[in-house]
């Protein structure tokens, strides 16, 4: 059995799991090859990309240079959709509709520096976080699904050959959850698992709703003969937010640990460096996912290699400082000895 699947399995086992989310909706490719680069030089078990084939090129050809650089191989995965998600949208409005004396605070506001002045949203970068939503004082910005099409989903999986994909649901989509497996196992690419996506926000339920959703999409993986991996997504998209969110995931863990079905349970969404602080000796958390806040700690030297018309991983002196920060994020899981039992 391949050695990368047993230390990414005994990961999860062991609850010290770890998997950067590059974004959904982010197409920022020479970024994704950088941040896929550098978080696989750190160590992460994973990194999950947006369902493109463009993306997971550019993923892989940093995953690939940590692989020859540093033997480091982390699983990809694709990052899918069985419906309307907030992880799949972008946000956009027109610049020239936009007046000269605005203070733009959607600048400020947004984590991916994906808006810039007389130019607006920068639709590769923008990976929907929302936040310039509310904060335009004219109500100028609007929001767009940026979601890839089940139909279309079966031809980039078999251009792709990812390891593991993952299907972000909803309460009460149970079928559009089974026609995205189906579309999957048709692929006939042997996957290491399928992760499913879900959490209480936004959808107006209970733990107990959302354990028997997760119930329903249990079955389904059994009867595909698909692993699962739980993702628990506490508080969407707000990781690089501070202690405000960091404990939201922990706390729907607390919730839906004793009624969710077998396998391993994961954290995200709203995740960041302070939210193992609030682990308090859990046993059965698989591992974490780091999202947001793993892109805003390495942005600026994305920026700065940018603006020197090259990839961080050809500027040494900016590669050694990302990695620094990108090591001090997920070192504290990578060694974390609450086990599991999935």
């Amino acid at each position: 059995m391949n050695q990368n699947y047993c230390s990414n399995e005994i990961a999860l086992r062991h609850g010290n799991w770890v998997k950067l989310i590059c974004g959904a909706s982010n197409e920022d490719l020479p970024s994704i090859t950088d941040l896929c680069a550098i978080y696989a030089a750190a160590g992460v078990n994973c990194v999950d990309v947006a369902a493109d084939l463009a993306v997971a090129t550019a993923a892989k050809e940093g995953l690939e240079w940590a692989k020859s650089k540093l033997g480091n191989k982390p699983w990809l995965m694709l990052s899918i959709s069985d419906g309307k998600d907030l992880h799949f949208r972008k946000a956009f409005f027109n610049p020239e509709s936009c007046p000269p004396e605005c203070s733009k605070p959607c600048i400020k506001v947004c984590p991916a520096n994906a808006i810039e002045e007389d130019k607006g949203i920068i639709p590769d970068r923008c990976y929907g976080c929302g936040r310039c939503l509310p904060v335009c004082p004219l109500d100028l910005i609007q929001e767009k699904d940026n979601l890839l099409q089940i139909q279309d989903l079966g031809h980039l999986i078999s251009k792709t050959n990812p390891d593991a994909i993952e299907i972000h649901t909803a309460p009460g989509r149970i079928n559009e959850f089974e026609d995205a497996v189906k579309t999957i196992v048709q692929s006939n690419i042997d996957l290491k698992r399928i992760a499913v996506s879900c959490g209480l926000e936004g959808h107006g339920i209970t733990a107990y709703d959302l354990s028997q959703e997760l119930w329903s999409r249990h079955e389904c993986l059994r009867r595909y003969k698909q692993k699962p991996l739980w993702q628990l997504d506490g508080r969407p998209m707000t990781g690089d937010l501070g202690r405000s969110s960091a404990k939201s995931a922990i706390s729907l863990f607390k919730k839906i640990h004793a009624l969710a079905p077998p396998g391993p349970l994961q954290l995200a969404g709203g995740t960041n460096a302070y939210t193992i602080d609030y682990l308090e000796n859990q046993n059965g958390i698989a591992g974490i996912a780091f999202g947001g806040i793993a892109r805003k700690l390495i942005q600026p030297f994305l920026t700065e290699a940018k603006a020197q018309n090259k990839k961080l991983i050809e500027w040494p002196e900016g590669w050694e400082k990302a990695l620094k920060l990108a090591k001090e994020l997920i070192n504290p899981w990578l060694k974390n000895q609450y086990s599991t039992t999935h």
